[in-house]
């Protein structure tokens, strides 16, 4: 554990009392791995205390035991104290006061706890001291959602990943809380939208004498608001956690890879000269709305067109609410409401996924930005991996454990991992989850939205060289939608930038990128 960057001018002192305390505090399993390491911490109002930390590390565990949401079955030794109280402990009216009145935690993929009914001007009121459409208006504006922008009126559905965590912290922000509790806040944002959300933070600790805690793989984000710095992989070794010691990246091998049995496999390296025309994944003319109040239309996507070619690797970019998680789920069939015309290898493909034959729902596969919404949170790992296979290769029912075991080491967890369940994973060993469910039907096209956004550094270079060995192997076709431009200019020949719903530029990634 670390303490750096020293208070900021016009932050409370650390000589007041904090509002949260831990102390020695070590969450586990029983008879299972440890959650937390000992920790001790002391946070104050008017001061931003950022817990970093390697993927699994912690750092969505402690924030959880500070509302009193410990995972189930869990053990916690040591002590924690929220203003004055030990959340865990209280009986379930106090410890729901405490949660509405003083504590507010915005989760890693809010998207998943907004209802999905209401817009987002309700959600906010919902919770508000000050219901009024002035008031929340003025939040939502405050989190860099203005009125004029017709988001206010919009259901979760109609909004980016980006918007949804900003919607859930103006409804944070509504209780008038003491604490704010945020895990990975700038997770799937562009630069922008993560300095405006900097500035906020800092704002709201100075002018609210808020007491603010981070969990971030965000460096800049530490850089630029941090007050108090606790680096939670210091605390306990790699082998602790049950995650593989990284290595160097020229130590890295070639990540294994297996097709199933049914996919023909077509080994080779990338060609670069380009794929007969209408092979691969193709979108013409395409326009994308949402469904609003009234039955109004709001346009999420505006004569697009787009094509994967077999072996290629293409990255979708732009500003949050530009469109670009839109596009990926009307490839993927999850989005029908739109017109245009899809093929597959020339071919017409039906616009809803279910209207897909079996092949072609295999062969199109989606890794969405918020995995807690697709995996089912009542299934273990091993059972979310065994769908896939049975849907989608002729494996014998005998050899599913160990290709769960090999898809599991090849996105970096440990094969014990399959007997969990996603409530006890972490943010990032959720990510990679979704990413094995991915892999395991063996497709040909994998559409990527933000997959490395949650993940360490050392965590997203190895499956970003995963992804780049399947395209060099077997010509998938990779789509990959990312903030970090360094990332797709690495690992991604030609660049699609979005604005507004259209694609307002077209070119190689590295000339692009970097200009």
């Amino acid at each position: 554990m670390s303490d750096r960057a020293p208070a900021r001018t016009g932050t409370a002192g650390t000589s007041e009392a904090p509002v949260a305390a831990v102390s020695d505090l070590l969450i586990r399993l029983p008879e299972g791995p440890v959650l937390l390491p000992a920790t001790t911490a002391r946070i104050h109002a008017g001061r931003i205390t950022a817990l970093t930390g390697a993927s699994g590390s912690g750092k969505t565990t402690l924030l959880r035991a500070l509302v009193g949401d410990l995972p189930p079955g869990a053990a916690a030794t040591g002590t924690i104290e929220v203003l004055g109280r030990t959340p865990h402990l209280l009986p379930a009216g106090e410890l729901r006061r405490l949660r509405r009145t003083a504590v507010a935690y915005v989760g890693q993929d809010p998207g998943s706890a907004l209802n999905p009914r209401m817009t987002a001007r309700r959600l906010v009121a919902e919770l508000a001291t000050d219901p009024s459409r002035g008031q929340t208006l003025r939040l939502l504006a405050e989190c860099s959602l203005p009125a004029d922008s017709g988001i206010a009126d919009r259901r979760p559905t109609a909004l980016s990943g980006g918007q949804q965590r900003r919607v859930a912290l103006a409804r944070a922000l509504a209780r008038d809380p003491e604490i704010l509790l945020l895990d990975e806040p700038t997770a799937g944002l562009d630069a922008t939208a993560r300095d405006d959300i900097a500035r906020l933070l800092r704002h709201l600790a100075t002018g609210r004498n808020l007491a603010v805690v981070i969990a971030t793989h965000d460096p800049h984000l530490v850089e630029t608001c941090a007050d108090h710095t606790i680096d939670l992989t210091r605390t306990r070794t790699r082998a602790d956690r049950g995650v593989p010691t990284p290595r160097a990246a020229s130590d890295r091998p070639t990540p294994a890879y297996t097709r199933p049995t049914k996919v023909d496999v077509r080994p080779g390296t990338v060609d670069t000269s380009g794929p007969p025309a209408g092979d691969g994944l193709a979108a013409l003319g395409i326009d994308a709305f949402f469904q609003g109040r009234h039955r109004r239309r709001h346009p999420a996507l505006s004569g697009v067109a787009f094509h994967a070619a077999p072996g290629s690797a293409t990255a979708i970019t732009g500003p949050s609410g530009s469109g670009k998680t839109t596009l990926l789920r009307v490839l993927a069939g999850l989005h029908p409401a739109h017109t245009g015309h899809l093929t597959l290898d020339g071919r017409p493909l039906a616009a809803h996924v279910r209207r897909r034959t079996r092949e072609q729902q295999r062969r199109i596969q989606l890794v969405p930005q918020n995995p807690m919404a697709a995996l089912n949170p009542r299934h273990t790992v091993a059972q979310q991996l065994t769908r896939p296979l049975r849907l989608h290769t002729d494996l014998p029912r005998s050899a599913r454990a160990d290709r769960i075991a090999e898809l599991l080491d090849q996105v970096g967890l440990p094969a014990g991992h399959a007997s969990r369940r996603p409530g006890e994973l972490s943010g990032g060993q959720r990510q990679r989850v979704s990413i094995a469910r991915a892999l395991a039907a063996g497709p040909d096209i994998l559409l990527c939205d933000e997959v490395t956004s949650a993940l360490d550094t050392d965590t997203a270079a190895d499956i970003m060289d995963l992804l780049t060995h399947l395209r060099a192997e077997h010509r998938t076709a990779l789509v990959v939608v990312s903030h970090d431009h360094h990332l797709a200019a690495r690992h991604t020949d030609t660049v699609h930038i979005l604005g507004s719903g259209h694609i307002t530029n077209t070119g190689p990634t590295a000339s692009l990128l970097t200009s």
